[in-house]
């Protein structure tokens, strides 16, 4: 996928909560009253990334919880977090690192969940060029010409033993497949691997995947919901918030339940999506569309998770200092009230 990723961080005001109260307070279904109307810009075009949400609008969630929800295709990577700010859209969804970025220069977001509960960028090889870490040594390496990349690259050489110098990084932009089907490069980095590497998996190109919270980088969520600081302290915002992330983890139950489900409703929004290469897709992101730990509510941020990553990113000089506490918030998920 495109190179939509990254920042330093953290937390969490709301991520103190004792672990005692996570699903202690009982959601309110809505049996009545107005239409709350929500725009929501995405990271991207439509994929499995997005299931939930789209299985959510499919089995009229959203309906159940009095909200009309536009989903929004954005103009650019950088769109969801300018639009979110200006208020020109209630929600939008970005990754980890660019929330942390953002922040870092004065921004006035804030995490309200996680879609997306780990890291989807891996280096991608093909022809098993780079089967291990280790085999970076040397390599030319595909990405997008983004600055954590770069830092991924350094700490995940470092962590093998490899001289990051030794590394030939070359800018490929958003052609991060082309580039290693034509041989430009001898992996990527910055390629999903439940998009891109499910892709060359069923067009038998045996990939080599190597995910990054498993080589040596602090996990992360790959992608979250983002809203106005500033939003979140208005009368009856948070209300609106919580019932839209309620609405949604029935979408993620349900396409948990059958991904057949997601895949439809996907297919459905695009018509340019392949049905069976996006229900294989959906079926690989399944374990990361929910919190590992079963006891949270769908959509947690992990608090230590993110101080950990935004400790990271400090060291690698991607941001200056960490974030305040007001940067994540668990409030708004289901079962935890306003």
């Amino acid at each position: 996928m495109m190179p939509r990723r990254i920042t330093a961080v953290v937390i969490a005001l709301a991520l103190t909560i004792p672990l005692a109260a996570c699903g202690s307070k009982q959601d309110v279904t809505t049996t009545g009253g107005p239409v709350d109307h929500i725009t929501l810009v995405l990271d991207y075009l439509p994929n499995a990334d997005h299931a939930p949400i789209y299985a959510a609008q499919r089995i009229g969630a959203f309906k159940a919880a009095h909200l009309d929800v536009k989903i929004v295709t954005p103009t650019d990577p950088a769109a969801p977090l300018k639009q979110v700010e200006a208020r020109q859209a209630d929600l939008g969804i970005s990754y980890e690192p660019e929330v942390l970025l953002a922040r870092d220069k004065g921004a006035r977001i804030a995490a309200v969940g996680a879609l997306i509960q780990k890291p989807l960028t891996s280096i991608m090889s093909l022809h098993g060029k780079i089967k291990t870490p280790k085999d970076l040594k040397g390599a030319r390496m595909g990405t997008a010409g983004i600055p954590y990349q770069s830092a991924y690259l350094r700490t995940i050489a470092t962590e093998a033993g490899v001289d990051p110098s030794s590394i030939h990084e070359v800018n490929v932009g958003f052609n991060l497949v082309p580039s290693m089907l034509s041989k430009k490069v001898d992996g990527t980095l910055g390629a999903f691997w439940n998009v891109e590497g499910v892709q060359l998996q069923r067009q038998h190109k045996d990939p080599t995947i190597i995910k990054m919270d498993e080589a040596g980088v602090p996990t992360y969520n790959e992608l979250v919901f983002v809203a106005s600081q500033d939003r979140l302290q208005e009368k009856g915002y948070g209300a609106i918030i919580r019932r839209f992330m309620q609405a949604l983890s029935r979408g993620a139950r349900a396409v948990r339940a059958d991904p057949q489900v997601g895949a439809d409703a996907l297919t459905s929004a695009d018509r340019d999506l392949e049905p069976a290469l996006t229900l294989a897709q959906v079926k690989a992101t399944l374990p990361v569309y929910f919190p590992s730990n079963a006891a949270y509510p769908w959509g947690f941020m992990n608090a230590d998770e993110w101080r950990a990553y935004g400790q990271w990113m400090v060291t690698n000089r991607l941001v200056s200092t960490l974030p305040t506490p007001t940067s994540i918030t668990n409030e708004f998920l289901p079962g935890r009230g306003i």
